[in-house]
């Protein structure tokens, strides 16, 4: 019973995976943009992997071309015209002769009346002898682990999702059924196969859905349950930032949209004591026709503050602050990054930096 029950999860989750599909523009969609190889032999020579192109809308689309970043990877795609409903393939085959490390591999693919390219991935990691999963795997929850538990998912754009993998490990003589509890809003995680086999490893799909009451750096989480247990309290965590999607505009549209032009984009704060606050300030002015305005403030300090940002009409000056308390901040050199995520299609993300030295 309990073999029958193995193999109707593993056909259940095999199905639930062929059918989860990525939008990578309007009117077509991916069965996935990464492919992780996870840990491959150099002696087992070239790997290959394949991806799958639908297209969902009402008229023809023709993969143009398929440029890969790297002389190593080898691609071939369909070439004729992919009707409404029908499946194109792109097949790529990576040399695995670089020698004994990481790869990440870029491939740039050009699709007709797509003003974007779409950008896919293969990665993985070359290795000249096999290593114990333990080694490769040291971070364990129970009988399931993984190489680290801080994961990202890049940039999203509103209206959008962003999906990324991961290779995880079944360290037990048999096999494990993972399930995710506690998952975040906007969250989609899954294992894959699932049960995976005995000493063997997996892959852990993840996927991050936009919304608009979400901007800039964002953090989701998911608990892992093996057969249906939890171990410990530590999390996954996966880190997405979401802005504006300016797609659709023409570039007549983005001219003439909200362009912040900034008097200085550093604060230079010089020497302050280590517990006392730093009072920054950025004024910009609105250079350009549209009102412009700022979703999300990010700081990569502990401990921060920052001042209102008005709505700033065409041609008005704004002023707002910063504060950071370096408390908890080490001593030595002090840089902090301001992170603003804007309607602004020509800067939808401004930097900012505060520089100084803390005693």
């Amino acid at each position: 019973m309990k073999h029958i029950f193995s193999i109707f999860s593993l056909l259940l989750a095999f199905f639930l995976s062929a059918g989860a599909q990525e939008k990578i523009s309007e009117g077509l969609e991916a069965d996935k943009t990464v492919h992780n190889f996870g840990d491959i032999l150099l002696k087992s020579g070239p790997v290959s992997c394949t991806f799958t192109i639908t297209n969902v809308s009402d008229k023809p689309a023709v993969i143009y071309s398929v440029v890969s970043s790297c002389g190593c990877t080898n691609v071939d795609w369909t070439k004729e015209p992919l009707m409404p409903g029908k499946k194109g393939k792109i097949s790529v085959t990576y040399s695995n002769d670089e020698g004994p490390y990481p790869f990440d591999k870029t491939l740039t693919v050009y699709i007709s009346d797509v003003k974007k390219p779409v950008l896919l991935k293969i990665r993985g990691v070359s290795v000249e002898q096999p290593k114990p999963l333990e080694e490769s795997y040291p971070i364990a929850f129970g009988p399931f682990a993984l190489k680290n538990t801080d994961f990202l998912c890049g940039n999203i754009n509103q209206g959008e999702r962003k999906s990324e993998a991961a290779m995880v490990a079944n360290l037990s003589d048999k096999p494990i059924e993972v399930t995710f509890t506690d998952i975040s809003d906007h969250l989609d995680i899954s294992v894959h196969p699932n049960p995976i086999p005995a000493r063997s490893t997996a892959e852990m799909s993840f996927s991050v859905t936009s919304c608009r009451k979400l901007w800039g750096k964002n953090t989701y989480t998911a608990t892992p349950q093996i057969n249906g247990k939890t171990y410990g309290d530590e999390v996954i965590s996966i880190s997405a930032f979401t802005k504006e999607n300016f797609d659709k505009l023409s570039e007549a549209d983005k001219s003439t949209g909200p362009r912040p032009m900034f008097k200085e984009s550093t604060f230079q704060a010089g020497k302050v004591r280590k517990g006392d606050v730093i009072h920054a300030k950025f004024t910009f002015e609105n250079a350009g026709k549209k009102p412009f305005g700022v979703y999300k403030v990010d700081i990569d300090a502990p401990k921060w503050a920052h001042g209102r940002i008005p709505r700033t009409e065409p041609g008005g000056w704004t002023t707002f602050t910063v504060d950071i308390d370096t408390s908890d901040m080490a001593e030595g050199e002090l840089l902090t990054i301001v992170t603003l995520t804007t309607n602004s299609p020509l800067r939808p993300i401004v930097n900012l930096f505060i520089t100084g030295w803390i005693e």
